[in-house]
Parts: structure tokens; C-alpha cells; sequence
């Protein structure tokens, strides 16, 4: 897979876009708003296998010693994902990868927060 990061080094403006095989597809991702520390929003474009523009949400959330992040996503939606969506629960088709990504960022925060306490 071929990774490219452009733009800001970090915060609004950072671009990260992908490229890869079939399973991976072409994508970018660009942070649109960051407003430290309770939101970061990404307009994300998938152009390969299949083309769709959405926009991330991670909203952080402080409760005590850790915090809550709800990682939402959302965008038009074409005609045959409406379909789709009729006879495929999306939550049963993507929820494991927002699982995985959450767990991954918990275990970086973590990691993180036990090198500088």
C-alpha cells in the first residue's frame, strides 16, 4: 500500500491519502477542524473500489481520569447504498473496524499517558 502525508504537519490541513490493492482501495483523509481537546472532524473521500465523500467525527469527552470518544461518521448516501442498507446492517458490516480503531487509539493514549504521567 503507498501512503502519502501532506499539508499541515499535524492539526487542521493534515492530509493523509492511501492507495492500495482491491481490499484497500484509494482514499484520503484531511482534518478539517481540530479544537484540542474535544474534537477533531475529517472530510474523508474514498475514490476506489467505491466512490463516497463523508465526514469523521471524534468527539472527546473527559470523565475523571479517561475519556469518552464517539467516533461517528456521515454523508450522502447513493441510491444503491440506500438499498443496501435495506438488507445490510451496516453496524454488523463496519461496527468491528470502529471497534478496532477506538481499541488502537486507547492503546496509543495509554501508552502515551504511562511515558509522560
Amino acid at each position: 500500500m503507498k501512503r502519502t502525508y501532506s499539508g499541515a504537519a499535524s492539526g487542521k490541513g493534515a492530509v493523509y491519502a492511501w492507495e492500495g490493492n482491491s481490499k484497500v482501495g484509494e482514499g484520503r483523509m484531511e482534518i478539517t477542524e481540530s479544537s484540542p481537546p474535544s474534537k477533531v472532524t475529517i472530510k474523508l473521500d474514498f475514490v476506489k473500489p467505491i466512490e463516497g465523500h463523508n465526514t469523521a467525527e471524534f468527539a472527546l469527552e473527559p470523565k475523571g481520569d479517561s475519556t469518552n470518544v464517539t467516533w461517528s461518521m456521515y454523508g450522502p448516501s447513493a441510491y444503491i447504498a440506500k438499498v443496501m442498507g435495506i438488507f445490510v446492517s451496516m453496524d454488523k458490516m463496519i461496527g468491528k473496524e470502529f471497534e478496532t480503531g477506538l481499541a488502537n487509539m486507547k492503546a496509543v493514549a495509554e501508552k502515551r499517558a504511562n511515558r509522560f504521567p
